[in-house]
């Protein structure tokens, strides 16, 4: 169908002026509007793409891939235990942790959190704590120094830096004095400061395990033992294996229990805003379908022209096929530029906005990222162009077949 002769008239039609020049308004907002639904749904997709990768790198990088504790959250011979764990293939690394929900207080001032009791040496084989200290080092915990690692939105909170004190009051904990029962309490020196740009930031410190089992009078009890592994999205299936050779009292609890909701929430919203956008795409190849009706009610007299010199219907519909896929493929690849260019500089320009208009638009502490993440994928932007174009091309069938359906004797009959 797509013969030399109607491929030439067609990106005539397409570059000559046109006496009706509403016609012409139509088909560059034809264009502009499948550009922009491109460039906005690409830039959306890398949006998405961003937030699982830091998903995958910055949560999965803090939060244990694997929990091996028992059902009093008091494992007695964890060294045993972990030494078990460190066999199990697949596991990378392995360390014991004491946790416990506690209240930060400085100056005054009192905001709740969780503090993770570690094993310095061990904790940096296990988390990506140790790449994003900002202040300090991990290694600085000693025990019975009552050392303190902060989040560092968690420290900036309270104004606090390496030196100043903070007091833990940890409500599980009690004593009981002349007062009745309080819950312990206890001074931490801050040693340091740690950055992932994640909820962490805000909400969480470390002390040295053997500060932290003295503060719950736990003796050498932790709560459990953390696994990295080396396939992390193979991690309930991993848990479900290393349980069977655990004893009856002891329980696996992996990534996805707590953080895996988040994960099929940004796949999902990736799905859902790629179909919606899409409309946009499709609001625009309607105007390509608004665009050559009008066309083709305005050249009638050349299409019976063409088909007295011998055009077939077949060379007619093919000539407006080729009009409305030269303004669909335009307006896709003004798209693909945009949206490539957009989503390789969208972090720049939001850290640009946010420096010039003096905002935050991504709030640590009520994100669980501090910035807007963009991860460009090249099968997106195929399938972005791909969907744009099989619209554009479909947008054109319907008045190509209506030019081909025109009589020459009836067009001709007026003029």
């Amino acid at each position: 169908m797509f013969r030399p002769f109607s491929f030439f008239v067609g990106l005539r039609y397409t570059r000559a002026k046109r006496r009706n020049h509403f016609i012409s308004f139509i088909s560059i907002v034809s264009i502009g509007g499948i550009a922009l639904g491109v460039t906005v749904l690409i830039t959306v997709m890398s949006v998405m793409n961003g937030f699982e990768r830091e998903l995958r790198t910055r949560i999965l990088g803090m939060a244990p891939h694997i929990i091996v504790s028992n059902r009093d959250n008091q494992v007695e011979d964890w060294a045993t235990l972990q030494q078990q764990l460190a066999t199990e293939p697949g596991v990378l690394a392995t360390a014991p942790f004491v946790t416990a929900q506690g209240m930060f207080r400085h100056a005054g001032y009192n905001r709740f959190g969780l503090i993770q009791g570690v094993l310095p040496e061990q904790e940096t084989q296990v988390s990506i704590v140790g790449e994003h200290m900002v202040t300090g080092a991990v290694d600085a915990l000693k025990p019975g120094e009552f050392g303190i690692v902060l989040g560092q939105v968690l420290a900036d909170s309270f104004g606090v830096r390496v030196g100043d004190n903070i007091t833990i009051i940890i409500p599980e904990a009690t004593t009981i004095g002349a007062a009745g029962v309080v819950p312990r309490q206890r001074r931490f020196t801050v040693v340091g400061t740690f950055e992932v740009r994640a909820e962490m930031d805000s909400s969480m410190a470390m002390v040295h395990m053997r500060d932290l089992q003295a503060m719950l009078r736990m003796g050498e009890a932790v709560t459990g033992i953390r696994l990295k592994i080396e396939q992390v999205l193979q991690a309930p299936a991993k848990a479900m294996q290393i349980q069977t050779n655990l004893p009856m009292s002891h329980y696996t609890n992996d990534w996805t229990r707590s953080y895996g909701p988040l994960f099929r929430a940004v796949k999902m919203e990736k799905t859902m805003m790629f179909v919606l956008l899409t409309f946009i795409i499709a609001v625009a190849a309607f105007n390509i379908i608004s665009t050559l009706v009008m066309v083709v009610t305005d050249k009638q007299s050349d299409i019976a022209i063409l088909r007295t010199l011998g055009a077939s219907p077949g060379h007619i519909m093919a000539i407006f096929m080729v009009q409305g896929l030269v303004n669909g493929l335009f307006g896709t690849l003004l798209g693909l530029a945009g949206g490539i260019a957009l989503s390789l500089n969208l972090a720049d320009m939001v850290a640009w906005i946010e420096q010039a208009f003096g905002v935050v638009l991504m709030p640590g502490d009520v994100y669980f990222v501090g910035f807007l993440p963009s991860e460009l994928e090249s099968a997106d932007v195929f399938n972005v162009g791909l969907t744009a174009f099989l619209m554009s091309l479909l947008s054109t069938i319907y008045p190509a077949w209506r030019a081909s359906k025109v009589k020459p004797a009836e067009a001709l009959r007026y003029e």
